[in-house]
This record gives C-alpha cells, structure tokens and sequence, in this order.
C-alpha cells in the first residue's frame, strides 16, 4: 500500500517584492504634486446648497462639504477622502489592515467619524493568487468594523502591481473641523505616534525581517487621538504620512502662515528606527522629502540621521496635533512666521 502524496509546499509570498516602493513611500514626490495640482481648484462655489469647506486650496487631509440644515437637523459636514498604495509588509492580511487604518486616518484628522468605505484594489490576477488578495480585503474589513465604519464594495481593477485602500466618507461637525490652516503662534504641538515606519518598512522589503512594533503602530487607528484632540478644543491638524513629519508640518505651517519650532529631542521613535538609518535602508521617497523641505527649513544643528528620521516616509502614522493631547509628547511650538516654515531646535 503506496503512502500518500505529500500536499506540495507553497513557498511563502512576499508582497513587498512586487512593488516599486512601499505604503506611502511611493507617493508622487510633494514638489512634483503641487506643480500638477497648481491653478486647478475652481475660483467661486459651483451652483447648490453644499458649500465646499475644504478644498484643494490648503493640501488638507480630506475634503470637506457643508449639508445643508433642514427641519431644524443638526449642522453637520461630509468628509471625503481616497488613499491606496503598494504593499508595506509581506503579510497580506497585515498589508489590508495597514492600508485600510491609513485611509480612515484621513477622516480622523479632519475630525470626522468614518461611515462608508468602499475598497480600491489592483491586483496581478496572473502573478498572484487571489486567496492573497481575499486576505488584503479581509483585513481592511475587519479594520473597518473596528472603526464601526460600514465597507460597501468597491472597484477592482488587473494591474501589473498590487495595490489596495479605500475611499472612505465620513461626518463631522462643521464647527469643530480639525483643519491644516488653523494654527496660531503660541500652540504646541503634539505628535500621537512615534516616528520610523518608513525606515522599518523598508528594512523589511529588504531583508524580510518582521518588526512587530511597526504593524502595530500602522494598524492603530488614529480614531481616539482624533477625539481626544477634539475635547481638548484643537481646531488644527494633520496626519503624518508620506511626506514626512517635516513635510506635513511645513504645509501645516505655510496654510497657518506661522513657523513651526521643533524640539528634536522631544520626537518620539519606533525602536530600531535609528539602526535602520544607520544601516541605510532610507527609501527614495524620504530622501525627496527631504531635499522638497530643504529651502523651508532652518535644521539647526540635527545631525544628517536626525534629519532622515524627521523626513521619513510614514505610513498611516500618528496625528500632528496643534494644541495638547493628553498622552502625547509635546515635540515643539508654533511662532509668529519667520524666515523659515520649519525650525529644528
């Protein structure tokens, strides 16, 4: 009697070997944007009763409209938002809870609730199997549901590159947006998350080593730090993506028409993230960021690590809050704009 066949062992796949970059590092360079952005936005509100309330103007997080109030309704305004990109980890199920914590995020940090996503996916159907690509839908509906936001289909498309997120619609209380142009000389600044995402991921495209300490902080929904910087009265906000801290702090600080003084010595960092720069796993898009940021940023004495780490690439990082939030380090100050957007202190 013949034993049986052992199943064939499939060898693990590693996603991130598949795309040109990785999570927000593959962002079109901001300086690049902004010139392809330039003149678009339409001068005077189109025709209807939706005011625009955020726009295009200031390179805010989401868009934000205002709905109209009828038979004594409750103000409130609509977010909307879009963000996919190419996989971060290895890990599919680990890739679509990254991508989609990232997405919502961008609700978080205008102050709304997600309600609605719908999922953005392109996938290799020839090169890769689509049990990888349920998995990538299975973890942004369970991150998802963590948010009590509903996921209602989405587009799919063949594409030689994977990549997923959602476009995500939520509400907000028009009087309480947090908002990219609202800061004002005197605020500190907060920071909920630690730096060093990008430098982590890239290590771990490069070698496949697994750094725990970075999936949890990308699949942490930025939700109760939104909340939190509500009840404490801020008005002023932005996630820290893939421009970086310097980067999102500089378009904060150029919409607020104020400086913004960083404490280096005060910027949390995931561990590992400094032997990561040491060792040279910076992406290119940290590197853009930096040299977009250059001219707008008086860096002191901050070593070229310091500098890196500052600029780093994130993914569906924490919230950079204009005010105090309780459990957050405070990492610098806003003054009266000087010469310079950025100053590291």
């Amino acid at each position: 009697m013949h034993s049986p066949t052992p199943a064939p062992t499939r060898t693990p796949v590693r996603l991130t070997q598949f795309a040109h970059g990785g999570g927000c590092a593959c962002k079109i360079p901001p300086g690049e944007l902004e010139d392809v952005l330039g003149g678009l936005a339409r001068p005077g509100p189109p025709p209807g009763d939706t005011p625009l309330l955020v726009g295009l103007a200031t390179g805010d997080d989401a868009a934000v409209v205002a709905l109209p109030e009828r038979d004594g309704s409750p103000a409130r305004a609509v977010v909307s938002t879009a963000d996919f990109f190419t996989p971060v980890v290895d890990d599919p199920y680990d890739w679509g809870r990254v991508a989609a914590a990232n997405a919502l995020s961008d609700v978080y940090a205008m102050g709304g609730r997600p309600v609605l996503a719908v999922n953005l996916l392109a996938w290799p159907r020839d090169v890769l199997p689509f049990e990888l690509a349920r998995e990538v839908l299975r973890g942004g509906l369970d991150v998802a549901a963590e948010a009590g936001c509903h996921v209602g289909g989405g587009h799919s498309v063949d594409d030689p590159e994977p990549k997923y997120g959602m476009a995500v619609t939520g509400l907000a209380d028009p009087a309480r947006l947090l908002r990219n142009d609202t800061g004002r000389p005197g605020m500190p600044l907060s920071l909920t998350k630690p730096l060093g995402l990008g430098v982590l991921n890239n290590r771990h495209k490069a070698t496949g080593e697994r750094f725990e300490q970075a999936v949890a902080t990308m699949t942490a929904l930025n939700r109760d730090a939104s909340a939190a910087a509500l009840a404490a009265g801020a008005r002023c906000a932005t996630d820290v993506t893939g421009f970086g801290l310097l980067g999102h702090l500089h378009k904060l600080a150029r919409a607020s028409d104020v400086t913004a003084v960083v404490d280096t010595a005060a910027v949390p960092y995931l561990d590992g993230a400094r032997e990561a720069v040491r060792d040279g796993y910076v992406s290119g898009g940290t590197r853009r960021n930096l040299e977009w940021v250059a001219p707008f940023t008086d860096f002191g004495s901050a070593d070229d690590d310091t500098r890196l780490l500052l600029a780093d690439a994130q993914t569906s990082g924490g919230l950079l809050v204009a005010g105090e939030v309780p459990g957050a380090p405070v990492v610098g100050e806003l003054v009266p704009k000087g010469a310079h957007s950025v100053v590291l202190r």
